[in-house]
């Protein structure tokens, strides 16, 4: 895992504590930190010595030097918890987009009273248009079929209301757009959806919007989460961080406010997604349904 020792509200200190963390957890992980030399130094000295070969150092401590290792094959996964629009940007300038793709968006998992969904756009977007949206409704039902083994993913808009014709000149613009558009793994357009079906699940498993609303409701239900618990007895929380889908390698965006745990559970997860081979199978599956469309 490429690890941006410098983003973050409270980096590297946050920073250092959670790959530390991860590295602990993990014995099969390998941490690449891309940061300041002393910051990098504090992980190594932690780890008792035999754990050491497990971490390396690279680049001047941006988080397009980390992008920079992935794409060179120094690294399966990137990690960061710095501003999203300089994450995103370098991802897209150093990985390269998907074809199709003109602007990537970061997915977010959340739990929900009837197991789990996917909120997308959490940031990346924050003012996007109707064809942006289409495209990332196709994203979010690809990653629902991959990561939560959804045969036919429904996806839904969210919107003020469920009647038609809600919401403001984007949200009304893009019911008949998403029912005409083909979606992957047998997803379908669900209809329109408000704030409490995202708590409840009942009425998609895939939420689109844009990263503005996205982010905003996202910080929102991830602090009543963490006050109340889940909507679920017995769910656990996922971690504080959304991959960013539709570039050429897996990143993972974790919130800038995050702890030392935060970090840790957001390299977790990024290691998860490789290990599973999420990201390609993600990008497999949405050419196949472009190819069948056609």
């Amino acid at each position: 895992m490429a690890v941006d020792l410098l983003g973050g509200d409270h980096a590297p200190a946050v920073v250092v504590d959670g790959a530390l963390r991860a590295a602990q957890a993990d014995p099969s992980l390998h941490l690449t930190l891309v940061g300041p030399a002393e910051a990098a130094d504090a992980v190594l000295a932690a780890l008792d010595p035999a754990d050491r070969q497990r971490i390396t150092t690279a680049g001047d401590g941006t988080v397009r030097d980390a992008a920079r290792v992935l794409a060179e094959g120094r690294a399966d996964a990137l990690v960061s918890a710095g501003d999203t629009g300089a994450t995103v940007i370098a991802a897209a300038r150093e990985l390269g987009r998907w074809p199709g793709i003109r602007r990537p968006a970061l997915a977010a998992v959340l739990p929900t009273a009837a197991g789990r969904l996917v909120l997308l756009d959490v940031g990346s977007s924050l003012d996007p248009d109707a064809e942006t949206l289409a495209v990332h409704a196709r994203l979010g039902a690809a990653y629902a079929s991959i990561a939560h083994d959804l045969t036919a993913p429904r996806v839904g808009l969210l919107t003020i209301g469920t009647e038609p014709g809600k919401g403001d000149r984007l949200r009304r613009a893009l019911p008949s757009l998403l029912a005409a558009r083909p979606l992957p793994a047998g997803a379908r357009y669900a209809g329109l959806v408000e704030g409490s079906d995202v708590v409840l699940g009942t009425a998609a498993d895939v939420v689109v919007t844009d990263g503005f609303t996205g982010n905003v409701l996202l910080k929102g239900l991830e602090t009543a989460f963490a006050r109340t618990g889940p909507p679920s007895p017995g769910a656990s929380l996922p971690p504080r961080a959304a991959v960013l889908l539709g570039v050429g390698g897996t990143v993972v965006v974790c919130h800038g406010a995050a702890t030392g745990p935060d970090l840790a559970a957001g390299i977790a997860f990024a290691a998860g997604l490789h290990r599973r081979d999420s990201v390609a199978a993600i990008a497999d599956l949405l050419r196949y349904s472009e190819v069948s469309h056609d």
